[in-house]
């Protein structure tokens, strides 16, 4: 079969989640098993051409890869012909702009999220790309994790019965900067430069929630800066100017309520950084990034609630781990496959500009419900 070589625009790979998740662990590892399979079984190769401002940064990662094409000038690389997907990992506060000039070029756009920094600007994005007919995709990498993968197996199975209800936890501890280094770059804890948690991983709950349970019809936030003076990159203190939690109830289609705490100031007491405990009629489950346990219905013990005595029901032991079945891919990696299928041969791929736009669209609903200290109902939403 026919080797196809797709040439792909990368903007922002001195980053770290460009580098790592999407030049390394995605674009070289799809080069290096011989490219992306089609139905057809003939193979897809990604030429990727490097672009950021640094031209030091650039030429450091390329011959590290053995790499030939970098450039800081973006015009010039949407100018040649041979380059027909566009990539974006830069800071959500140019990420648009650059958009646009993809899908004026007439290049197909996979970017990271979030899309932009408004839904307007995200619906306008995605009317753009939908009237000059070029695909259009963002990552959603969390769906790719084991353990939501098993998650995933569960609800199809049906094993939950009629689902009730989804509880998340999420976070860990970042330290302040000044007796230890964050582990976290501190424009994420700078309003005005875009950071914020409930920007950062609301966009992620929208699209698990709704791929998993179902579309998100209102949100009930609170967003908060529980510590209010952090130390950046140079030792210098500055003040923390944007939500560092926020504690969220969103209510499903069919009734299912889902709350979410999302924290970067939570010391962790879970076997891992997110869990989802997901409880319905039939059976409960409880999901991470890598592992899931199942209790079903004929299996629940009957608690009873005595204070003045120990319980001495061993209650994480009565779970059932859920096995692997399969080896789970880099979620990354999967994603570039899926949208390189989508793009050369036309393979399905929903997680376009419009839902995007609906994971701003809840971040921005939940900073809303937050300052007035009000539920926020979320239509759906359409071009």
């Amino acid at each position: 079969m026919a080797v196809k070589s797709l040439g792909v625009v990368m903007n922002g790979v001195t980053g770290r989640m460009g580098y790592r998740q999407h030049l390394v662990r995605s674009i070289i590892a799809i080069n290096e098993q011989g490219g992306v399979e089609l139905s057809d079984g003939s193979r897809v190769t990604l030429a990727p051409v490097l672009v950021g401002r640094n031209a030091e940064k650039l030429r450091e990662i390329a011959d590290r890869h053995g790499l030939d094409q970098w450039t800081t000038d973006l015009d010039a690389a949407l100018g040649d012909s041979a380059n027909e997907v566009y990539f974006d990992a830069q800071l959500t506060s140019v990420r648009e702009k650059s958009i646009v000039k993809a899908i004026d070029a007439g290049k197909h756009i996979y970017t990271e999220k979030p899309v932009s920094e408004t839904v307007d600007g995200a619906l306008a994005l995605a009317k753009q790309a939908k009237a000059a007919g070029v695909k259009n995709g963002v990552v959603h990498d969390k769906l790719f994790l084991p353990g939501l993968l098993k998650l995933r197996r569960l609800v199809d199975s049906g094993f939950f019965g009629r689902i009730l209800s989804v509880r998340g936890e999420f976070g860990y501890w970042v330290f302040e900067g000044d007796w230890q280094e964050a582990q976290r770059p501190s424009w994420n804890y700078r309003a005005e430069d875009g950071g914020g948690i409930v920007v950062d991983m609301f966009c992620h709950w929208d699209y698990v929630l709704t791929n998993l349970f179902g579309r998100i019809e209102a949100v009930t936030a609170r967003a908060v800066t529980h510590i209010p003076q952090r130390w950046d990159e140079k030792g210098e203190p500055y003040e923390a100017t944007a939500d560092d939690a926020a504690y969220a109830i969103f209510e499903l289609a069919d009734g299912v309520i889902a709350q979410f705490n999302s924290s970067w100031t939570v010391r962790v007491h879970r076997d891992e950084l997110l869990e989802l405990q997901v409880d319905g009629t039939h059976g409960s489950a409880v999901a991470g990034l890598h592992h899931c346990v199942v209790q079903p219905r004929i299996s629940t013990p009957r608690p009873t609630w005595n204070p003045d005595l120990a319980d001495p029901q061993p209650y994480r032991d009565q779970w059932q781990d859920v096995p692997d079945n399969v080896t789970p891919e880099n979620g990354f990696k999967a994603q570039w496959e899926q949208f390189v299928r989508h793009v050369v041969e036309d393979a399905p791929h929903s997680y376009d500009f419009l839902a995007g736009a609906r994971g701003v669209r809840l971040a921005q609903a939940g900073l809303e419900s937050s300052a007035q200290g009000r539920r926020i109902e979320l239509p759906e939403l359409s071009l």
